[in-house]
């Protein structure tokens, strides 16, 4: 089962985390090759982090799975995370 475990010091409670469920889960598997039913996603909003030594928005991410994971799909799933955190939640690619 994969499962992406992303973390924000986004205040996520004013957004509606539904749709980046949708296309996060999407988009892991359809990159990765299984199904989205096994897919799992959590989000976790408000955290203190910070990136480069400042405290300006920012996320970290971390995508486990059992198979269909190699370098290029690595890429390719980097690419396309970072594209919906930074559409939906603002936060730069870095």
């Amino acid at each position: 089962m994969p499962c992406l475990d992303i973390s924000t010091n986004v205040n996520l409670d004013r957004v509606d985390l539904d749709p980046i469920f949708s296309e996060a889960t999407k988009t892991v598997a359809a990159i990765i090759g299984k199904p989205e039913t096994y897919v799992m996603i959590v989000f976790k909003g408000s955290v203190p982090m910070s990136f480069g030594g400042t405290e300006q928005l920012t996320a970290y991410g971390d995508l486990v799975s059992i198979g269909g994971l190699n370098p290029d799909v690595n890429k390719k799933l980097n690419a396309a995370i970072s594209n919906i955190i930074e559409t939906k939640l603002n936060v730069p690619k870095s």
